[in-house]
């Protein structure tokens, strides 16, 4: 095994020498000069791991040497070894990109521990955070098989999601494991959402609420969440960013943290975890079947061909009325950058309504695409790369210039979706018999189908979870885990096409447990 090797800059290094040796018999190969000049020439002829380097030298400084070296060995380490402590020589050598700044006298530890922070640390957060899952792969194990509330399932997921970013961010090859994990904890949850969902739904009877006996979901968010804080006399930026799972908001979270405090907490999708249904929830604060009874104008049917989201902000004004609510507000869909910035053009203006509500659909749009563009799927190939586009797009989009003003206007920001996704491998075969059916590959609704009725979840009376009915006999069926519908006929082109795609619709924890965040501006 190659040993690392170092070069050690000092014009005192013959008082250094126990340091050295120290680090010899640790298995370090290292060099010494003694000015910033043999040093470059060291530099030019050997390849090091790392450079120990003294700031205070005869003939050139340490960081006139630093700039010199870092032209040609941009990526090497350097350590940066001093006797000042003077603020404007650290601020210079941090400027410099340095990897760590030490204050002589210097101990052999201390040197170590730099040692191992910069050319080892990927291998020991590595090995740490392997030995952390597996002391935690029994607990989760067990958690599954004894998560018996929504907030039991909710606490599941938030740890779940934890360690995937963590093992992620490690490198290590125990994701596979908990992948398998995530694919337990969704049989499991879909099981539980089985038994639960009509009984949840029941409670939402408008002449009996029953609140304490189900979650938060889709039409509580303006009710429970938006209007208290327009209460209190906030202006509110009510964002949805549409098809936004759990941990893609974790990967973003953190480019919020300078700017907001921030309060997280996760809600309950209806189904079918489709934007016509979920979102529309969302704004009407009214289940699909109520918005289809009371405002027929305003729901679109699946066999409808016109876009299902035109209505929406009629719907928030539906909402407003029916809460008795004389509150100002605007509505925005954002589908592309320009769109974006002319949005945030406008803030000045917009901050004086009581509410403004945004709709970005870029991460649907994404989802989508990766499943009809080869170079898509190439670029998210994988969970992990999934998140990192979203990432990519937050940092670069509009959304965040228009969060970063907002902080500085202090105004109240609610951050949701109106559902996620999963990536789906297992083809469940389903046939209209008579009629039309929709196309989405994670619910179904048609009067007469075919299909194996353990595989799926059945609503065969939809009034009962508030679902629209096109027809006396219509019944919807979801799927749930990673299975998705596959028509028989062109069976194996179609299960091709679409395996190890990201879809929603269905009975996932990824699509029914959703993030929703208040932020307020630090």
């Amino acid at each position: 095994m190659r040993k690392d090797r170092l070069l050690w800059v000092d014009d005192e290094i013959a008082l250094l020498r126990p340091h050295v040796l120290f680090l010899q018999t640790k298995g370090y190969e290292i060099d010494t000069v003694t000015n910033g000049m043999d040093a470059i020439d060291m530099c030019r002829e050997t390849a090091y791991d790392l450079i120990f380097l003294d700031e205070n030298m005869p003939g050139i400084s340490g960081l006139e040497t630093l700039a010199r070296i870092k032209e040609f060995m941009p990526n090497v380490p350097v350590v940066m070894i001093t006797k000042s402590e003077e603020e404007n020589i650290m601020d210079m050598a941090i400027g410099s990109k340095i990897a760590d700044y030490l204050i002589k006298p210097v101990n052999p530890n201390q040197i170590l521990l730099s040692l191992k922070k910069n050319l080892h640390r990927s291998n020991i957060v590595t090995e740490v955070t392997q030995t952390a899952y597996q002391q935690n792969f029994g607990k989760i194990g067990m958690q599954i098989n004894d998560s018996l509330t929504t907030e039991d399932w909710m606490e599941l997921y938030r740890r779940l999601v934890y360690w995937e970013l963590e093992l992620e961010a490690s490198g290590s090859p125990m994701s596979e494991m908990l992948t398998m994990q995530k694919s337990e904890a969704n049989i499991a949850f879909g099981k539980f959402v089985k038994r639960n969902y009509l009984d949840w739904m029941q409670a939402m009877n408008p002449k009996k609420p029953q609140d304490d006996q189900r979650p938060m979901m889709s039409p509580d968010i303006m009710k429970r969440t938006v209007f208290p804080l327009l209460d209190s006399g906030e202006k509110v930026f009510f964002i949805v960013l549409d098809n936004f799972r759990y941990d893609q908001w974790r990967v973003v979270a953190e480019e919020m943290a300078s700017l907001f405090n921030i309060e997280e907490q996760l809600y309950v999708s209806i189904l079918p975890t489709a934007t016509q249904y979920a979102r529309n929830s969302i704004f009407s604060g009214l289940m699909p079947d109520q918005i289809a009874r009371m405002f027929p104008d305003l729901w679109v049917d699946e066999e409808e061909e016109k876009n299902k989201n035109l209505n929406e902000a009629p719907l928030i004004q539906t909402c407003l009325d029916r809460f008795r609510r004389q509150n100002s507000f605007s509505y925005h869909k954002i589908n592309n950058v320009a769109e974006g910035e002319r949005l945030n053009g406008q803030i000045s203006k917009l901050v004086n309504n009581d509410l403004n509500v945004v709709v970005y659909n870029f991460i649907d749009m994404l989802s989508h695409t990766r499943t009809e563009s080869k170079m898509i799927r190439e670029l998210a190939s994988t969970e992990a790369a999934y998140r990192s586009l979203t990432l990519s797009w937050f940092r670069h989009s509009p959304v965040r210039d228009l969060l970063r003003e907002l902080a500085e206007r202090k105004i109240r920001v609610v951050i949701t979706t109106d559902h996620g996704s999963i990536r789906v491998d297992n083809p469940i075969k389903v046939q209209a018999t008579n009629g039309e059916i929709n196309s989405n590959l994670r619910y179904k609704l048609s009067r007469n189908m075919n299909y194996n009725q353990k595989q799926v979840y059945e609503i065969n009376r939809p009034a009962e979870a508030w679902l629209p009915s096109p027809n006396v006999s219509t019944k919807y069926i979801f799927a749930a885990n990673h299975d998705f519908f596959a028509y028989p006929n062109n069976f194996n082109y179609y299960v091709s096409y679409y395996t190890n795609t990201f879809q929603h619709g269905g009975i996932s924890m990824e699509e029914m447990l959703i993030p929703l965040i208040t932020l307020k501006g630090k």
